[in-house]
């Protein structure tokens, strides 16, 4: 069956092959051609990279115990959707759980008052990191966003920008340096005011 590992098969025989005979090594080469796009697509949802890799695994799985079931026409398609409605539930379950723990934190017992307060403060610096992100200039602004909360590489900023890679460097750096002053003296003032 190796002589068919290569891209002369289509997917549509791989398919046929598989539902005649239900072996899983037609699956495999067809789940080995789509292996990219499946980690795109989580990584289009999930926006973490090791959370892709085992919804990947997941998928495969669930495609290994699923397609028997189907008469599938175009797999690359039905695999697509497989792959968009996985994600869609780890999202609706991950919401879904931060809501539980924001429940939790409501009906929290006093000796969990500590760890409300760490989230308060948490909570607070995030505030004061989004106030002091607005007082960069706005070359600064652009660049740490899209290079920290946007995870965009030097290159993707500089492209996205027009700045050179020098510049899109300096403003990362001195933007950086900004907003963690900008954020010190604000809790300063918070704590000189308590």
């Amino acid at each position: 069956m190796n002589e068919y590992r290569n891209t002369d098969i289509t997917d549509q025989d791989l398919l046929e092959r598989f539902q005649a005979d239900h072996n899983n090594e037609w699956l495999g080469i067809l789940l080995q051609r789509y292996t990219l796009l499946l980690l795109g697509v989580c990584m289009k949802y999930l926006k973490n990279e090791e959370e892709a890799k085992d919804s990947v695994q997941q998928i495969f799985l669930k495609v290994i115990q699923e397609l028997h079931k189907y008469r599938v026409e175009y797999f690359k398609s039905w695999l697509y959707m497989v792959a968009k409605n996985h994600c869609l539930m780890k999202l609706r379950d991950r919401q879904g759980k931060m809501t539980a723990e924001i429940n939790d934190r409501l009906t929290a017992k006093p000796e969990e008052e500590t760890d409300r307060q760490a989230l308060l403060l948490n909570d607070h610096t995030l505030n004061l990191m989004e106030v002091s992100l607005e007082e960069l200039n706005p070359e600064q602004r652009q660049c740490v966003t899209l290079f920290y909360l946007q995870k965009k590489s030097y290159q993707e900023v500089s492209d996205e920008t027009g700045y050179s890679m020098l510049q899109v460097k300096s403003y990362i750096q001195n933007g950086k340096r900004n907003l963690k002053n900008l954020i010190e003296r604000k809790l300063q003032e918070t704590a000189g005011k308590k």
